[in-house]
């Protein structure tokens, strides 16, 4: 079956989500409220969120799936909105969304633990960024984060080597694939047109929403009062497709490498282990999954290329960033995993920035939302994202 039957049949399916379909020289025209693009965890959580409020969705995806670049390749961490700078749209919607998350996973049964971690400090110079990391997550409403010295946390983890942490009780793990599973089961319940190997081509700009051309051998026409960027790696490639899109509003994306090792050892600990945040990240810290496998990462490669293999050469720098505070780390525990490439919007000598939410705002175009930027905390925090997008509409 072709995609433009495809998505004729769909349009029957879901006769309250798409609107109307009409033939003419051969190609088909579909009218929907809102067109996504990218099916990411927050690109899902969008079309959950705004099929709820009874607005049309068609959500497009270029890969045979969802999830297939930023969304799976991570920790599958809760964080608990420590690190941001308060204010920021990272830390208030990590804040929001670790609420919305453990709810919204307790309400649809999808598995997670809240384990808990530490943020260690392994000598004496190191103390007071902790301390200001405290006042940092309590200025963010993370009030439940306490100092404990180096006994007291030897006490809990005594495989642990440190002189102080900060713990923080709110952070968790979860099944990042089954979150993104209920969200897309919830989408398409509530009327949302999920279409998979749908790769977005072009947008343009009509009178009252937009002319969105997708496919490849049979192009398909959506027009969209609203279209909302979400492709993650490729925001800022989907923008300049856009031809009402002012390109000086296209931010740069600089491509942040990360590799995880998976530990091939018992882990002895009860919780999350994290070093203090470096420059680029938050630094190579121990985690596990819901099944125990231990995973160690990521570390910070600026790269030019998406590439996802893992070098066995960066073994050497992650044990010995490990060993700075679990000096027992057996021999050879640790092989290569995956790798995650993160979309920052700064790079290497400059200041860490927020997430991009752009609107007509910014750039002029009504109707045209573009997220860049949707690195970490994005995972914790897509369905406050999904939030707050439904509240700009």
């Amino acid at each position: 079956m072709g995609k433009r039957e495809n998505l004729r049949r769909r349009a029957i399916l879901y006769p309250h989500a798409i609107s109307r379909v009409t033939g003419g020289n051969g190609e088909t025209l579909i009218r929907v409220d809102t067109m996504i693009v990218g099916a990411g965890v927050v690109g899902l959580a969008l079309a959950r969120r705004l099929a709820a409020t009874g607005r049309s969705v068609i959500l497009v995806e270029r890969h045979e799936g969802f999830g297939r670049e930023l969304s799976s390749r991570n920790s599958e961490v809760i964080h608990a909105g420590i690190y941001y700078p308060p204010g920021s749209l990272k830390a208030v919607l990590s804040v929001r969304g670790r609420e919305l998350l453990y709810a919204y996973m307790k309400e649809r049964h999808i598995p997670y633990r809240k384990t808990g971690k530490l943020i260690v400090a392994t000598d004496n110079e190191q103390k007071p960024r902790l301390s200001d990391l405290m006042i940092r997550a309590h200025a963010n409403g993370v009030k439940d984060v306490r100092l404990i010295c180096g006994q007291e946390a030897a006490v809990r983890e005594p495989a642990l080597q440190c002189v102080q942490a900060l713990e923080s009780p709110s952070t968790g793990i979860f099944d990042t694939h089954t979150l993104m599973s209920r969200l897309a089961q919830d989408a398409k319940r509530l009327g949302a047109v999920l279409s998979f190997k749908t790769p977005f081509e072009r947008a343009e700009k009509i009178m009252g929403g937009f002319d969105c051309w997708i496919g490849g051998k049979e192009p398909v026409r959506i027009r969209a009062r609203v279209l909302i960027n979400s492709a993650g790696l490729a925001a800022t490639a989907v923008a300049h497709t856009v031809d009402a899109m002012p390109e000086e509003f296209v931010p740069r994306m600089w491509l942040a490498k990360g590799s995880y090792m998976r530990v091939r050892a018992n882990i002895p600990f009860q919780r999350l282990i994290y070093p203090l945040p470096d420059a680029g990240g938050l630094g190579i810290h121990l985690s596990w999954d819901l099944s125990g496998q231990g995973r160690a990462g990521p570390d910070l490669e600026w790269v030019d290329t998406l590439d996802f293999r893992v070098d066995e050469a960066r073994i050497p720098s992650f044990r010995q960033a490990l060993l700075r505070y679990w000096p027992s780390l057996p021999e050879d525990a640790l092989v290569p995993d995956f790798a995650s490439i993160r979309p920052k919007l700064h790079g290497p000598l400059d200041t860490p920035s927020d997430f991009l939410i752009q609107g007509a705002e910014s750039h002029g175009v009504e109707g045209l939302i573009h997220l860049f930027g949707l690195e970490s905390p994005g995972l914790t925090a897509s369905l406050a994202l999904a939030e707050h997008i439904e509240q700009t509409l």
